[in-house]
């Protein structure tokens, strides 16, 4: 099975009323998911650094009746570059984004920035390129390089979980 964004989503432990940043929305499923269940009284910031798929997060949100969406364009690998304030948010998706990030390190700490303490961030990424249809092989960032790329970087562990046949999933927590 691919990876279900409503079997991951539920390890966040996301509630209504909550801020949630997406960081690299991709296809806004994710996005979608979260302004459900935080509701009206929580807010969720799209964040990427393509306008065309702002737009489509944009025309997404307002078919899906979703007003508490905001979308922003931001380079989440420079600090600041998220564009929200420091310690503002509750929790973080980080999906199938590492793969593609050259400073890694510097939108680890851009997430821990955002994060307030003991905020979540939820990281799913693919562990293998499946035949071409995931990333190239030489772009993948294991399990292992990511568990530690975060605990490096001053986030707790809290949970690992099956994401899919092809993906992995991580809960850590800013301490």
């Amino acid at each position: 099975m691919f990876s279900n964004p409503k079997n991951n989503i539920i390890h966040l432990g996301l509630k209504r009323g909550m801020r949630v940043a997406d960081f690299g929305v991709g296809s806004g499923h994710y996005t979608i998911l979260a302004s459900e269940i935080v509701g009206d009284e929580g807010r969720i910031y799209a964040i990427d650094i393509q306008d065309e798929l702002l737009r489509k997060i944009k025309n997404l949100s307002v078919s899906e009746h979703r007003y508490n969406i905001d979308i922003l364009h931001g380079d989440i690998e420079k600090i600041g570059g998220a564009k929200l304030g420091d310690n503002t948010i509750d929790a973080v998706i980080f999906t199938n984004i590492l793969f593609q990030i050259e400073k890694k390190n510097n939108a680890i700490a851009e997430i821990k920035r955002v994060l307030k303490i003991k905020g979540k961030i939820m990281i799913v990424d693919w562990m293998d390129s499946f035949k071409g249809i995931g990333p190239e092989a030489k772009n993948i960032v294991t399990e292992s390089e990511a568990e530690k790329l975060f605990t490096e970087n001053g986030f707790e562990f809290v949970e690992r979980f099956d994401a899919g046949e092809h993906h992995y999933g991580f809960i850590f927590m800013k301490a």
